[in-house]
C-alpha cells in the first residue's frame, strides 16, 4: 500500500492532520505548560465523538476512550504533548512563532498521527475491548508518564496494552525498527551543589573553596561509566554542567555546582550507579570539609518491550507492508513511555525518519509530513487486530 495512503483516511483528512501538524508546529509549549496545545487536541478529539475525553490528566493530559461496550482488553496509543526549549532555525511558513521554543522532536507529527488514528475510531469503533488515544504531557523532562500514572483518572482508563512510536532521523524514511527487551536507556540529572566560605582573592587561604572538590569529581564521576557495549552492565555518566564562584575577580570561591547526567540500560543497574555517584560525592566533600547537597532532575525509568506487545507492533508492520529490523536499537538515549510498562504490556517502535534527515533536538529539524499516515495505518492495524 502507498504510504501516503490509508483505506479509513480520505485526501481530505490528510490535507486536515498536516494542517493540524502545522498548527502544532507554530505554537509549541514546553513541558508542563502545553495548555494550549492539549486544548487544540482535545477540540480535534472532540469532533470525533469519543465515548469519553479525559483532560487535565497528570497536568495537561488528554485520553480519549473509544469503547466498544463490550468485554475485551483495553489498548492504549500514546503520543506526547511537549515542545523544546530551542531556538528553531526555519524560514517554512509553519516555523514557532514562540521565540526559543519549536518541536525538534516530532511530537508534533505524532499528536497528527494520533488525531488520524482518532478519525478512523470515531467512524468504526472496535468490535471489543477499547481503544484508549492518550496525549501525555512533559515527556521532555522525564515527569509526564509518572503524573499520568499517579493522576487517580488514570485507574479508570487501565490499558491491558500501551504502544507507542517515535520518529528516528537516521533510519530509512518508511522502515521501521522494533526490538524486544531494553529499547531505551535509564537516565538521571545528578545536581551537586558543594558549600565551602568565599575569602578575598588576596587571601585565599582564610576561605574554604569547592576547586579541588570539583577537580576530583568531574572525571572520578566520569570514570564510575564510560559507556561501552549497550548490554546490562552498561553506564555511562556525563559532565553536563559545571559553575564555581562568582563572577568577581575580587573573591575566592565559597560555592561551586557540578551536573552529570547517569545512564544504564537497566532501572537495576542505576541504582548500583546512583550509590556509587553519591559515596564518591559524599567521601570528596567530607575530606575536603565542604557542605553538599545533592538532588536528581529528569529522571527516566528504563524501556523495556515486552514480548506480547512487540509480537503485537510487529505483526502491524507486516501488515502494513512496513520493512523493519532492530537498527539502533536498543538506544542510550531516554524515553519515559518505559514508566507505562509497569501498569500494562507495552512496546514502542522507531518509525524512520530518513538516513539524512536533520536529528532529533536540532535547530532545523522538522517532522516529516508523509510520516503521519504511515504511522496512524500502523496504529490503526494493531488496534483492529487486537480489538476487530
Amino acid at each position: 500500500m502507498d504510504q501516503a495512503t490509508a483505506p479509513f483516511l480520505s485526501e481530505q483528512d490528510v490535507g486536515v492532520l498536516r494542517d493540524l501538524r502545522h498548527a502544532l508546529h507554530r505554537a509549541p509549549e514546553v513541558s508542563g505548560d502545553e495548555a494550549e496545545t492539549a486544548g487544540m487536541i482535545a477540540h480535534f478529539l472532540a469532533a470525533t465523538d469519543p465515548d469519553r475525553l479525559v483532560t487535565g490528566l497528570g497536568g495537561h493530559g488528554v485520553a480519549a476512550i473509544y469503547d466498544s461496550g463490550l468485554a475485551g482488553p483495553a489498548l492504549m496509543v500514546r503520543a506526547e504533548l511537549d515542545a523544546l526549549p530551542i531556538a528553531q532555525v526555519s524560514d517554512r511558513p509553519y516555523r514557532s512563532m514562540h521565540p526559543g521554543k519549536a518541536h525538534l522532536c516530532g511530537h508534533d507529527g505524532h499528536m497528527a498521527t494520533l488525531a488520524g488514528v482518532a478519525l478512523g475510531l470515531g467512524r468504526q469503533r472496535p468490535a471489543r475491548g477499547r481503544a484508549i488515544l492518550l496525549f501525555q504531557p512533559a515527556e521532555e523532562d522525564g515527569s509526564g508518564a509518572a503524573a499520568v500514572l499517579a493522576d487517580p483518572a488514570f485507574d479508570s482508563i487501565a490499558p491491558d496494552i500501551a504502544i507507542a512510536l517515535h520518529n528516528m532521523p537516521g533510519i530509512a524514511r518508511g522502515r521501521a525498527a522494533l526490538v524486544e527487551g531494553p529499547s531505551n536507556c535509564a537516565s538521571r540529572s545528578m545536581q551537586i551543589g558543594l558549600s565551602g566560605t568565599t575569602a578575598h582573592a588576596s587571601s585565599p587561604d582564610q576561605g574554604l573553596s569547592p576547586m579541588a572538590a570539583l577537580c576530583e569529581l568531574m572525571p572520578g564521576l566520569t570514570g564510575l561509566g564510560s559507556g561501552g557495549t549497550l548490554d546490562e552492565d552498561f553506564s555511562l555518566v556525563t559532565v553536563t554542567h559545571a559553575a564555581m564562584g562568582e563572577r568577581e575577580a575580587g573573591i575566592a570561591p565559597g560555592s561551586a555546582e557540578l551536573w552529570a547526567t547517569l545512564r544504564t540500560l537497566t532501572d537495576a543497574r542505576m541504582g548500583e550507579l546512583v550509590s556509587r555517584a553519591e559515596v564518591l560525592v559524599r567521601a570528596v566533600a567530607a575530606r575536603t570539609g565542604l557542605g553538599v547537597e545533592i538532588r536528581y532532575d529528569a529522571v527516566f525509568a528504563h524501556c523495556v518491550n515486552d514480548p506480547r506487545a512487540a509480537a503485537i507492533l510487529r505483526q502491524a508492520l507486516d501488515d502494513e507492508g512496513v520493512p523493519h529490523d532492530d537498527s539502533l536499537l536498543p538506544m542510550r538515549a531516554s524515553e519515559d513511555f518505559g514508566r507505562f510498562g509497569t501498569r500494562a504490556r507495552s512496546a514502542m517502535f522507531l518509525l524512520g525518519a530518513g538516513e539524512t534527515h536533520p536529528g532529533l533536538h536540532t535547530p532545523d529539524y522538522d517532522f516529516p509530513d508523509e510520516l503521519i499516515v504511515l504511522g496512524a495505518r500502523v496504529f490503526t492495524r494493531a488496534i483492529r487486530n487486537v480489538l476487530g
